[in-house]
C-alpha cells in the first residue's frame, strides 16, 4: 500500500514538474516576443500599412489606420504586461500596507509629487498611461495619487521636453514641464479629497476584492511563485479581454481625428489674441488625441502663425490630457460621474495655466 501510495505521489511530483517547465518555457518564450513586438512596431505597423495594405504614406486614410494599428497593439501590450506586472507585485509586496501608510501618514503632499514626477519620467501619451492607472488602482493606492500619475503622465515626458527645449527655449521649457507636475499635483490633491472611490466601476472594486482574497488565500496556503503565476498571467489576460471593446473604440476615434483633421481648422480660430482664446484652445483639443512628443510640432506652427504660445500650450495639454479616447477608455474604470469630475478638473486648471502661460511669457 505505501509502495503504491509513493508511486502515485512521484506521478503526481512529475506531471506538477513538467507543468512548471512548460510554463517556465511559454514564459521565457512569449515574454521576449512581445517585448521585441514593442520595440519594433513602429516599422512593423508601417510596412503593414503603407506595404501590405498599399496606402499612401501622406493620405489622410493611411495616416488614419496606421496610427489606429499601432496604438491598438501598442496599448493592449502594455495593458497585459503591466497588469500581470501589478499582479506579481499584489502578491509579493506589502501594497496593502503601502496603501493604508498612504492613507493614515503624513506626507505632507510628497506622495502626490512622487506620482506626479513618476508620470512625467514615463513615456506614456493618455491612452497608454492608463493600464498603470488600472494597477494602481488595483493595487489598492489612494485614488488622489493614481490621479496625480494619470494626469502628469501625458503632459511631459522626457522626448516632449528635448523637443520644446530646442523650438522655445529654457524658460518656456522650464515652465511647461513644471506647471505639468504641478497641475498633477494639485488636480490629484483635490480629487483624492473629494472622496470619489464610490464612483469606480463595480469591474474595479471586483478586481480589488478578489486580488485581497486572493492573496490572503496564497499567504495563508504558503503558495509557490511559481503556483501563484498562471492565476497572476490569467487575470492580466481576462483584464485585456475585458477592456478590448472601449480600447479599440477609443483608439478608432483617436485615429479618425489625427488622420482628418488639418491644423489650420485650429489656428483660423485661435490666431487672434482674444480673450475667450484659451478656452477655445482647450474645446477645441479635446476631441483630438495625441502624444506630447506628436503635438509639439503642431504647437510650432501655431505659434508661427500668430498663436500665442501660452495658447498653444494649454491646447497642447488638453490634446494629450483630455482626449475623447481616454474619456472612453476610462469609461470601463470609472462612472460616468467621476469621469466629468475628472475632466472638469483638469479643463479648469489648463485654461488657468493658459491664460498665466500668456502673461508670463
Amino acid at each position: 500500500m505505501n509502495t503504491y501510495k509513493i508511486a502515485i505521489e512521484n506521478k503526481e511530483e512529475k506531471h506538477e514538474r513538467r507543468r512548471r517547465i512548460g510554463l517556465i518555457a511559454s514564459i521565457a518564450v512569449v515574454l521576449p516576443a512581445l517585448l521585441g513586438l514593442y520595440y519594433f512596431l513602429p516599422g512593423f505597423v508601417d510596412y503593414l500599412t503603407y506595404n501590405i495594405f498599399t496606402l499612401k504614406r501622406e493620405s489622410h486614410l493611411g495616416e488614419a489606420i496606421n496610427f489606429f494599428i499601432y496604438d491598438t497593439i501598442k496599448i493592449l501590450i502594455l495593458l497585459f504586461l503591466i497588469s500581470t506586472l501589478m499582479g506579481v507585485v499584489n502578491a509579493y509586496f506589502p501594497v496593502e500596507r503601502l496603501r493604508v501608510y498612504l492613507t493614515t501618514k503624513k506626507m505632507y503632499g510628497l506622495e502626490y509629487f512622487f506620482a506626479s514626477f513618476f508620470g512625467a519620467v514615463t513615456p506614456f501619451c493618455s491612452c497608454s498611461s492608463i493600464p498603470l492607472f488600472i494597477g494602481f488602482v488595483q493595487g489598492g493606492i489612494p485614488l488622489g495619487v493614481t490621479f496625480s500619475y494619470l494626469i502628469t503622465s501625458p503632459l511631459v515626458n522626457e522626448v516632449a521636453v528635448a523637443m520644446f527645449l530646442g523650438m522655445f527655449g529654457v524658460k518656456a521649457t522650464l515652465i511647461y514641464a513644471s506647471s505639468g507636475i504641478l497641475l498633477g499635483m494639485i488636480g490629484g490633491y483635490i480629487l483624492g479629497k473629494l472622496k470619489l472611490d464610490r464612483y469606480l466601476s463595480d469591474w474595479v472594486r471586483e478586481i480589488q476584492q478578489n486580488s485581497s482574497a486572493e492573496n490572503a488565500r496564497w499567504e495563508g496556503e504558503k503558495t509557490p511563485f511559481i503556483d501563484r503565476l498562471p492565476s497572476i498571467i490569467n487575470e492580466g489576460w481576462n483584464i485585456v479581454r475585458k477592456v478590448l471593446l472601449y480600447v479599440l473604440i477609443g483608439i478608432a476615434i483617436g485615429a479618425a481625428m489625427h488622420g482628418y483633421v488639418p491644423e489650420d481648422f485650429f489656428t483660423e480660430f485661435l490666431s487672434a489674441d482674444k480673450w475667450y482664446a484659451v478656452p477655445l484652445a482647450v474645446i477645441l483639443a479635446v476631441p483630438m488625441y495625441a502624444n506630447a512628443a506628436g503635438i509639439v510640432p503642431v504647437i510650432q506652427v501655431f505659434v508661427a502663425k500668430g498663436v500665442p504660445l501660452g495658447t498653444a500650450i494649454a491646447f497642447m495639454m488638453a490634446v494629450v490630457g483630455l482626449s475623447l479616447p481616454e474619456a472612453t477608455l476610462l469609461k470601463k474604470v470609472m462612472k460616468w460621474k467621476l469621469i466629468g469630475i475628472f475632466f472638469a478638473t483638469i479643463t479648469l486648471f489648463i485654461i488657468l495655466l493658459g491664460y498665466l502661460f500668456n502673461f508670463i511669457l
